[in-house]
């Protein structure tokens, strides 16, 4: 680890952050958010090559945020246990199979299968670099720098951002198995990269329920160290939130109420997920820390529906300029060009600034303009009408994300900073998830002018509970206090 000096006028050195870390952090925790948005502008030339309506290839997203809404917390849990390093090379190993198969994909099942892949994959990036920073500020015994975290949210911004024009540059060069493909290089380039400069450390320790996990060991009659283990991961506990989650998305992917039965086995595993949670010793997702963490909870209610807008905006939007504007899937990605632009500088400039109420408020305000311009989008508007949209939307492109994590890494339990992290993103794919099936429900078989305000209609409503949800949040303002006390 290399050490900085404290600055003049102080005589002994203070460790500082690691900066050789940074490289494995961004890259690994871009992973996700680059295959996330890379899909929208290939999701068109995907259907006409295979022959699947609109209806279908949505499954290409949803596919991915299954997998990636289940794994992020279960793999965050195990690198609070092991550490980031073996998670994080062995996902991201996984993200170069899943390139591999999906550029070879024969039919829509096969490339389905790959998406999954590739969700189970980048499930390690992002609450590995949380853990990194949090370790890094426990090895140095100050905070982590404000610029860390913010290079995190710009990193994964300007991907999230530049994704759709990538995948139309690849689907011009290539085709749309290139934006598959391009996985390969970026895996090979995360696991050296994991393998030459991520730390190799011991698995952590829970000492206070370590001997109620021993003794329960030995009651069973079996190893006291596997026993203590398997108590650690709470692998009953993980096998319920698999089980609740999955129906529940599942219902969420095609909102019909022939399957009413998939809500009810969510409720039902819900509820046996609580009651192994209050009685295990050491919970996969301790629900009394978080039940009586307000100001956690309220983040992950924002990001729910804070998604619900940025990737309903993202798959729905970039169809219609396909589909209903005439748009070829490159210019589709040039015409986001003005919200990478801006969601960038916005990123950059207010992640100096540790108020989180102002960054929320401004991005709601953000979100509720940009719906009411595309209520008012045709066939027939005028391209530099595209151009404002994509515009405003930079604005709470750039804030959300950024308050969101902070939030996180303030709110969470330090012993618990990767699976909290993780489960920001579950919540966060969640919402993505209902933004599919919004976007399926309201384009049907064309990505036509009126599906596109039928969807506009649902992100305004996700926009205003997000603003209700910022408004009312009395937590804000302890939670920003303490940001600023952390980040000194």
């Amino acid at each position: 680890m290399t050490d900085a000096k404290a600055g003049p006028g102080v005589g002994t050195d203070t460790p500082g952050f690691d900066r050789r870390l940074l490289p494995p952090m961004l890259l690994g925790s871009v992973l996700n958010p680059i295959n996330s948005t890379i899909i929208a502008v290939a999701l068109v030339p995907i259907g006409r090559a295979l022959g699947a309506p609109a209806s279908q290839t949505a499954w290409l997203v949803s596919a991915l945020y299954l997998a990636t809404s289940l794994g992020q917390p279960v793999v965050g849990r195990l690198i609070d246990v092991f550490g980031p390093r073996r998670l994080f090379l062995l996902s991201t190993g996984l993200v170069g199979v899943a390139g591999v198969v999906g550029a070879l994909a024969p039919d829509l099942g096969v490339l389905i299968g790959a998406r999954v892949l590739l969700g189970f994959g980048t499930c390690a990036g992002y609450p590995a670099a949380m853990a990194l920073v949090r370790s890094e500020a426990e090895r140095t015994g100050r905070d982590s720098p404000g610029g860390v975290l913010t290079a995190l949210a710009v990193a994964n911004q300007t991907i999230a951002v530049v994704g759709p024009l990538l995948g139309g540059l690849l689907i011009a060069v290539g085709g749309w198995r290139t934006t598959f493909a391009l996985n390969v290089p970026l895996a090979v380039a995360a696991v050296l990269l994991g393998l030459l400069r991520l730390p190799k450390a011991e698995p952590k320790t829970e000492p206070e329920a370590e001997p109620e996990a021993e003794a329960t060991a030995r009651l069973a009659g079996g190893s006291t160290r596997h026993g203590s283990l398997a108590a650690r991961l709470d692998l009953p506990g993980m096998g319920l939130f698999a089980a609740m989650l999955v129906s529940l998305l599942l219902f969420l992917m095609n909102l019909h109420l022939r399957d009413w039965y998939l809500l009810a086995l969510s409720a039902a595993a819900g509820a046996a997920f609580a009651v192994r949670e209050l009685r295990a010793a050491t919970p996969f997702i301790d629900l009394r820390v978080l039940g009586g963490n307000t100001p956690l909870l309220a983040t992950y209610g924002r990001a729910l529906v804070a998604y619900v807008v940025a990737y309903s905006f993202l798959y729905g939007f970039t169809q219609w300029t396909e589909e209903g504007f005439g748009l070829t899937p490159f210019h589709a990605g040039l015409a986001q060009i003005p919200m990478f632009l801006l969601a960038i500088g916005v990123s950059i400039v207010s992640g100096r600034s540790t108020s989180l109420r102002g960054k929320l408020l401004l991005g709601a305000v953000g979100q509720i303009t940009a719906c009411l311009v595309i209520l008012m989008l045709g066939g027939d508007s005028p391209l530099w009408m595209l151009l404002l949209v994509a515009l405003i939307f930079g604005v709470p492109q750039g804030l959300n994300n950024l308050a969101l994590q902070n939030s996180v890494y303030f709110q969470a339990d330090p012993e618990r900073t990767a699976s909290s992290a993780g489960l920001l993103r579950t919540f966060a794919y969640i919402g993505s998830m209902v933004a599919s099936s919004a976007t399926a429900a309201s384009f049907g078989q064309h990505a036509d002018t009126g599906g596109l305000h039928r969807l506009a209609w649902v992100m305004l409503g996700a926009g205003v509970l997000y603003l209700l949800l910022t408004l009312f949040d009395r937590t804000l303002g302890r939670a920003a206090g303490t940001g600023t006390r952390a980040s000194v």
